[in-house]
């Protein structure tokens, strides 16, 4: 029998150690090694160079025996093409996330922080998939019941009636569905950990679609690590890759994340799934942000955004809207800029604040913008504009909390800062584009073609941009500039002095 081998694996990075200690060895967490027992097997595994190794048997030192030929590996000419039709999840952000729909046979990983919406959106696309496909969502964290009440929140389900008789909580569920066209067709619910049952129901089943809501409550029974270790994790994970790529079924997987907001498992789980998606945003706000990380069937750039309300998700179709801020009453200190998110342009308004500081030190602080970044530029407005910002605060934030931390940004930062400390008010039809160098020039971005029609396409009659690059017939006046100096002369008009401005006031 085979003598059973005791080891240690980290909880945060998944390294192993032959014994245990007080602090990982490799990520240098305290208490996070956690023991592991794996039995050896007892038959011997051919070397490469022995007597049993496969490529031949030697007599003397010298071989005797022809090489094999290959009989499992083929050439790319040998490999019949065939096309993946994917399918559409219902949600248009989502598709694009994943490069144009829901590839069969994949498996898809959703993380993100808790209360921020993973369940809620993997439950309204099963929904919409229901309608032409066979779903299992399997959920490990809720019973059946919390799943219904949401799912009847949602408009997924019969609508449910909750009323107190006394001390009882009743729930009443109506005879007729209010919109039967929205009611999940082909949807089931399992509410199980365990990995067997999980893997059996499937295999009776036959889905096309499995949602495991969420991988680490689940658990395999032959392993003695509690569910969420690593080891569990990764088990779990591989033998759900399995049934994936045998029966040819979708699977989609909520992760949770750790304090430092990466998916807990740790990296064994993106390294084993197909695609890799990060659910974003403040819980606090409306909107929701779906990045990828990893994909296999897609680019890796692209984001989906969503608007959290009373009955679930709304895909925003228009992002621009929803982080520009109004421009029918522009205030001082603000800048428009169009970011771009892989291929999508979004037009975000920046805002700026800058007053004197009443600390040896002046404060800077950036929200949705990079702080060293911001701290960059803040030093080239003083050292070749001349403005005092080593005695100014200065706060920076873009409307919405959208994270727009590329370099084309940089001038529409440094406009928004002089704008403040100038009070004065920037063109609300004029857009800021461009990379702020340390000697002052404003350096070219890529994809300016499609920053500028996002910009006509929203009414934007101006366009500050790097001088010598090639710009498209757009319905929109472009001015090249150089220096920053041009771009603030440009941006903020000089402010006429009147008559009435300089009659003195009755106080005086």
């Amino acid at each position: 029998m085979a003598k059973p081998k005791t080891f240690f694996t980290c909880n945060e990075c998944g390294a192993e150690s032959p014994q245990w200690f007080g602090k990982c060895p490799a990520c240098g967490t305290y208490n996070s090694l956690e023991e592991q027992i794996s039995i050896q097997s007892s038959v011997d595994v051919p070397s490469r160079g022995g007597v049993s190794g496969w490529q031949s048997t030697q007599t003397n030192g010298k071989s005797h025996a022809k090489p094999a030929k290959a009989r499992a590996s083929l050439t790319f000419n040998q490999i019949t093409d065939r096309q993946i039709a994917r399918w559409e999840s219902g949600y248009g952000e989502l598709d694009r996330v994943l490069g144009g729909g829901v590839v069969p046979g994949s498996m898809v990983l959703i993380g993100g922080d808790p209360g921020i919406g993973k369940s809620t959106l993997l439950l309204q696309v099963s929904n919409q998939l229901a309608q032409k496909y066979r779903i299992l969502y399997v959920t490990g964290e809720e019973s059946g019941q919390q799943v219904k009440l949401r799912a009847s929140r949602l408009g997924v389900s019969k609508p449910l009636s909750v009323f107190n008789e006394g001390k009882v909580e009743v729930v009443v569920e109506p005879a007729l569905p209010i919109d039967p066209d929205s009611i999940g067709a082909d949807l089931y619910v399992l509410p199980e950990t365990d990995l067997e049952e999980i893997l059996r129901e499937i295999d009776s089943l036959k889905p096309n679609v499995a949602v495991i809501d969420s991988i680490q409550t689940v658990f395999f029974p032959a392993l003695t690590s509690a569910p969420g270790s690593v080891a569990q994790v990764r088990e779990c994970t591989a033998a759900l890759m399995k049934v994936a790529k045998h029966e040819d079924i979708t699977m989609l997987i909520v992760g949770h994340v750790t304090k430092e907001g990466a998916i807990a498992g740790p990296k064994v789980l993106e390294h084993l799934v197909d695609t890799v998606l990060y659910f974003e945003g403040d819980r606090f706000a409306s909107h929701r942000l779906l990045r990828t990380v990893k994909n296999r069937f897609g680019a890796t750039h692209e984001i989906g955004i969503f608007e959290m309300v009373t009955d679930g998700l709304r895909e925003v179709s228009n992002p621009s809207e929803l982080f520009l801020g109004n421009r029918d009453d522009p205030a001082p200190g603000t800048a428009i800029v169009v970011a771009c998110e892989g291929t999508r342009p979004i037009v975000v308004e920046l805002q700026a604040l800058v007053s004197p500081t009443s600390y040896p030190s002046p404060r800077r602080a950036g929200t949705g913008v990079d702080y060293n970044r911001l701290v960059q530029i803040l030093a080239v407005l003083e050292k070749r504009v001349g403005i005092p910002m080593s005695k100014l605060d200065s706060y920076v934030a873009s409307a919405g909390g959208l994270n727009v931390e590329e370099p084309a940004v940089d001038l529409g930062i440094a406009i928004a800062i002089v704008a403040s400390f100038r009070d004065r008010i920037v063109d609300p039809g004029t857009v800021l584009i461009g990379e702020v160098g340390l000697g002052g020039q404003v350096r070219s971005v890529s994809q300016m073609e499609l920053r500028l029609k996002e910009a006509a396409k929203l009414g934007f009659k101006r366009a500050i941009v790097p001088k010598g690059t090639k710009f498209p017939d757009l319905n929109i006046e472009i001015l090249p500039v150089s220096k920053v100096i041009d771009a603030i002369i440009a941006a903020i008009p000089h402010q006429e002095l009147t008559a009435d401005d300089l009659e003195p006031d009755e106080e005086e």
